[in-house]
């Protein structure tokens, strides 16, 4: 492909609105083409005077060269370097969104204290954007910590993949995290609830029953919760051809209920 191609494919990801599918289709390009001449262009990016410039230069680097065949980083350290530079110093919403968000998907721990750093961020868009990306690290110590004080957050969709981080991606135990998922139990917000079910489905704590049984007795049941119903029973895998009552009777059966 030839510059000027490249720099077409990077104007249009300027275009419109930073959530429009058009730009983010043009950095999905970029990210498949990922090449060091789309490396150098995006880290040029990144130090731009524009915001917005500087926002699509982090999410070009964020996963370039990733794809299902490739899963990882074309230039990882790199990227890193620039991207973790960019976060500290930061103070413009959208870039440092992007930022942290890429440091998640870039998979190098040393992130993990960066993007903790904004865990108390007074803006709930910045804050959901540490509960995802710490999610990628969701067995590290420090990753924990800052989940645990996520789960409590204001904001429902923080509260909610802080959840989702700690009690289904991460595989780590204690009491303080269970006790933390059983909080989340009571939550106003059924997805904070259902993710809470299945991280404690996950650790097979039998205070997590009732609240189970209810979900599973009270049809349409989602898949976070038909999950939590195998872990509890002792599958690796759900059942072919069982449904919500299957597994409430069998767990009614296998827990005297």
């Amino acid at each position: 492909m030839t510059a000027p191609d490249i720099n077409a494919i990077f104007a249009a990801t300027l275009v419109g609105d930073y959530e429009d599918d058009a730009p983010w289709a043009a950095v999905g390009t970029l990210r498949r083409i990922g090449s060091r001449e789309v490396f150098n262009r995006a880290a040029e990016w990144c130090d731009s005077k524009h915001p917005l410039t500087r926002a699509r230069g982090i999410d070009v680097l964020a996963q370039l060269g990733t794809t299902f065949d490739h899963p990882t980083n074309s230039f990882p350290e790199e990227s890193y370097s620039i991207v973790s530079r960019l976060v500290t110093h930061e103070k413009d919403l959208q870039p440092l969104d992007s930022g942290i968000s890429a440091l998640g998907h870039l998979n190098n721990p040393l992130a993990v204290p960066l993007i903790a750093n904004y865990c108390r961020h007074p803006n709930a868009d910045i804050r959901f954007s540490v509960a995802c990306a710490l999610g990628s690290f969701a067995n590290d110590p420090r990753s924990v910590q800052s989940l645990l004080l996520l789960m409590e957050d204001a904001d429902e969709d923080v509260r909610d993949w802080a959840t989702f981080g700690l009690g289904s991606q991460g595989d780590c135990d204690s009491n303080e995290i269970r006790e933390a998922l059983l909080r989340r139990l009571s939550d106003s917000n059924e997805d904070v609830r259902q993710e809470a079910i299945a991280g404690l489905g996950k650790r097979r704590e039998k205070r997590v029953l009732p609240f189970l049984l209810e979900t599973l007795d009270n049809p349409p049941v989602s898949d976070r919760v038909i999950e939590a119903a195998y872990q509890m029973l002792g599958m690796e895998k759900d059942r072919t051809g069982w449904g919500p009552k299957d597994y409430a009777t069998a767990i009614r059966e296998r827990f005297g209920i």
